[in-house]
Order: C-alpha cells, then structure tokens, then sequence
C-alpha cells in the first residue's frame, strides 16, 4: 500500500513563494518518477513538474524559471518550490508517484494566490 501526503498549500500573494512537500510510505521501487501536478476549477489536471530518481528534471512551459523540483530519495520525499507565484498558478497541486507502470495520487493541497 502505497500512500503520499502532501504539505505546504495555502494563500499567498502574487509574487510570493509557497513550497509543498509530498511524502511517500510503503513499498516504492527504487526507481521511480515523483512529480506535481494541479487542477484549476473547470480545467483538466496537468504536469507542473517531476523528477526521476537519478535526478533529471522535467517543467512545464508555464512555471520554467519559476519553480524547482526536487526530491530526497532517503525520504521518499518530493518538494516544489514555487516563487514569483501568479495568480493563474491557483489551483489543487496534486503528489504523483509512478514506477511498474503505476500511478499513485496525494489527496492534494489548495494553492491560491491572489492578485
């Protein structure tokens, strides 16, 4: 049983910074992709950001330069941090952890930033 618990959300005005933390328990393979994405109200849910193991990243067009990725594979424990935050970057961030051809979901967290 696979489980991610995310931490960090909240409300922030724009051209501040936020940073969400995503921690993984249970039986993870070693290799594997952690990784962000979110889900604005009326809109489909889409890559922000993620991370492979051995630590190549991957952003979205729209957050490249603004946000970083990272991960601590000790902790199975992915972070985003996020600066210069606007408000179209509102929205639920969801905790994603893939290996074996599975996906696992956090609960996701509420970001809202405000103009």
């Amino acid at each position: 049983q696979v489980q991610l618990v995310e931490s960090g959300g909240g409300l922030v005005q724009a051209g501040g910074s936020l940073r969400l933390s995503c921690a993984a328990s249970g039986t993870i393979f070693p290799m594997n992709v952690m990784g962000w994405y979110r889900q604005a109200p009326g809109k489909q849910r889409d890559l922000v950001a993620n991370i492979i193991s051995g630590g190549r990243t991957n952003y979205a067009d729209s957050v490249k330069g603004r946000f970083t990725i990272s991960r601590d594979n000790a902790k199975n424990t992915v972070y985003l941090q996020m600066n210069s935050l606007k408000p179209e970057d509102t929205a639920v961030y969801y905790c994603n952890l893939m290996f074996r051809n599975r996906d696992y979901w956090g609960q996701g967290t509420q970001v809202t930033v405000s103009s």
